[in-house]
C-alpha cells in the first residue's frame, strides 16, 4: 500500500444506521472523514422486517456522510449481528505444490480452501473464516507461513456461519441502496479484535456490546475469538420502562435517559430533579435522578443476569482479562459500577478516540474499517476499483438516452448477492 486506503462501513443497526468514511495510512493511523447516522426503520432486533424502509434509512445514512467529504459512495464495508450464527471449528491440510517447498499465497489461499470445503446446511450461508494458527510439519502457532520451508501446510480455523435468510434480506437492502459489497464481516468478530487489548484476548474478556434492542456477549481466549450470542435486551427496553412509570411519551423518556439516566443507584443524585409532561394531560409531574435510577438499573441488572446465563451456557467459568462494555447505552452514567457489581470482574468502558464518532455507539463501525484494513494488509489485497468517486455532472436528455440505449446492449450488471458469493468462494472452484 503506497497510498492512504479509504474504506467505507456501514453498520445496520436496530436502533440507527451508520454509515463512516475513514482514511487509513501506511502507519495504521484511522481517520474519520466523513460520517452520518440515522435513526433505523424496518429493522428491529437486527433483522430486517420492511425492506423498503430499511432502503431508505441506509440511503439517508450514507448520504449524509458523503455530503461530509462531497463525493459519491460506491463500496461499502457491511457488518452483520451475532443472531442466528454458529462457530464451527475447521481444519485444512495441503501439500506444499513448489519445488523448494517454500509456502507461498497460493499455497496459503489453498488450504483456506480446504479449510472451508465442509458440508453445511442448506438454510446456512458462509460469512467469515478465522484463521486461529497455522502448521507446518510440526511446527505450530504459526499467524504467517508464507517464506517458511516445508512440505505439509494445516490451518486450525473458525467457520462463521448465519441464516441464508437473515443475510440475504440485508443484502438485497444494500442493493437496492444502489451500494456494492466490499466484505462482509461478523460485527462481534471485528469489534471484539479492535476494541480488546492483546493481554485481554490472551487471558480471556468478555466483549459486550449493549445496543438499542439486543446486547451482544463476545468472548476471546488465547487470542482467539471463541464464542458470541445475542440477548433481545437493550437501550429500548429502558426507555419504554421510563415511558410506562413516567407516563410519558417514547420521545420524552429517551431524552430523560440520555440527560438524566444514571445505571447505579447508589451514585445517583436525589438533589437533581426534572419535569416530565404526563401523557394526556397538560400537567407535568417532578422526578430526581435517583428515582429513575431504579428503574434503569433494575432492567439492567435483569440484562446483565441474562449476561451470567449466557456465560455459564458457553462454559466460560471466569474470566481473569475482565468485561469490556460498549454500544450506545455504555454511555450511561454508572454503567461500569454496576456491571462490576453484577459480574464481580474489572469492568472497562470502551469509546472510539477518532474525532467525529467519540461516542460509544459507533465502535462496530469504527471497528469494521479496522478489521478490514488488517485482513487487506494480510493478503496484499487492496482494492483497485474506487470506493468513492467525484460526483458526475447531470447529462443532457440526449447524452441520458444514449446511455440507457448502450445499457441496452450490455450485459446485465451482476447482483450484490452475485459478488458476495463470489467473494465468499474466492477460494472455493
Amino acid at each position: 500500500m503506497s497510498q492512504a486506503e479509504l474504506y467505507v462501513s456501514l453498520d445496520i443497526g436496530s436502533n440507527s444506521v451508520k454509515c463512516i468514511i475513514g482514511e487509513v495510512s501506511d502507519a495504521d493511523t484511522f481517520n474519520v472523514i466523513g460520517s452520518g447516522k440515522v435513526k433505523s426503520a424496518g429493522i428491529k432486533k437486527g433483522n430486517i422486517v420492511d425492506i423498503d424502509a430499511a432502503v431508505a434509512s441506509i440511503k439517508k445514512a450514507v448520504s449524509r456522510a458523503e455530503a461530509m467529504v462531497g463525493m459519491s459512495v460506491h463500496k461499502v464495508i457491511l457488518g452483520i449481528p451475532a443472531n442466528q450464527v454458529m462457530l464451527q471449528d475447521v481444519k485444512g491440510v495441503v501439500a506444499i505444490n513448489s519445488e523448494n517447498r517454500e509456502i507461498t499465497d497460493d499455497d496459503l489461499y489453498r488450504v483456506i480452501e480446504s479449510a472451508e470445503v465442509m458440508s453445511i446446511s442448506p438454510d446456512r450461508e458462509r460469512v467469515n473464516i478465522v484463521r486461529r494458527q497455522f502448521f507446518v510439519d510440526n511446527l505450530s502457532e504459526i499467524k504467517d507461513p508464507r517464506g517458511m520451508i516445508g512440505i505439509r501446510l494445516e490451518m486450525d480455523g473458525t467457520l462463521i456461519t448465519t441464516s441464508k435468510t437473515v443475510l440475504h434480506n440485508v443484502l438485497r437492502c444494500v442493493e437496492k441502496a444502489g451500494l456494492e459489497i466490499q466484505e462482509i464481516y461478523l460485527q462481534s468478530l471485528a469489534s471484539g479484535y479492535f476494541v480488546l487489548t492483546d493481554d485481554e484476548k490472551t487471558r480471556g474478556t468478555a466483549f459486550i456490546d449493549i445496543g438499542g434492542e439486543s446486547t451482544t456477549i463476545s468472548i476471546y481466549k488465547n487470542e482467539h475469538f471463541q464464542h458470541t450470542a445475542m440477548i433481545p435486551l437493550g437501550g429500548d427496553n429502558i426507555t419504554k420502562d421510563l415511558s410506562i412509570v413516567l407516563k410519558t411519551p417514547l420521545e420524552q423518556a429517551e431524552q430523560i435517559k440520555l440527560d438524566y439516566g444514571h445505571a447505579f443507584y447508589d451514585h445517583a443524585s436525589e438533589d437533581e430533579l426534572f419535569t416530565v409532561p404526563v401523557i394526556g394531560s397538560d400537567s407535568k409531574e417532578q422526578f430526581s435522578q435517583r428515582y429513575i435510577s431504579e428503574i434503569i438499573g433494575s432492567r439492567l441488572e435483569e440484562i446483565f443476569d441474562l449476561v451470567i446465563d449466557e456465560l455459564y451456557n458457553m462454559g466460560v467459568q471466569d474470566l481473569p482479562g475482565g468485561v469490556v462494555l460498549t454500544g450506545g447505552v455504555a454511555k450511561l452514567d454508572g454503567l461500569q459500577e454496576l456491571a462490576h457489581e453484577m459480574l464481580q470482574t474489572r469492568v472497562r468502558i470502551y469509546v472510539p478516540n477518532q474525532i467525529g464518532v467519540r461516542e460509544p455507539e459507533y465502535t462496530t463501525a469504527v471497528s469494521l474499517i479496522h478489521y478490514a484494513h488488517k485482513e487487506s494488509e494480510f493478503f496484499d489485497d487492496f482494492s483497485e476499483e474506487p470506493t468513492l468517486t467525484s460526483p458526475q455532472p447531470q447529462q443532457s436528455k440526449r447524452t441520458e438516452k444514449e446511455s440507457k440505449a448502450t445499457t441496452a446492449n450490455e450485459e446485465p450488471k451482476e447482483s450484490v448477492i452475485g459478488k458476495f458469493k463470489g467473494f465468499m468462494n474466492r477460494f472455493i472452484q
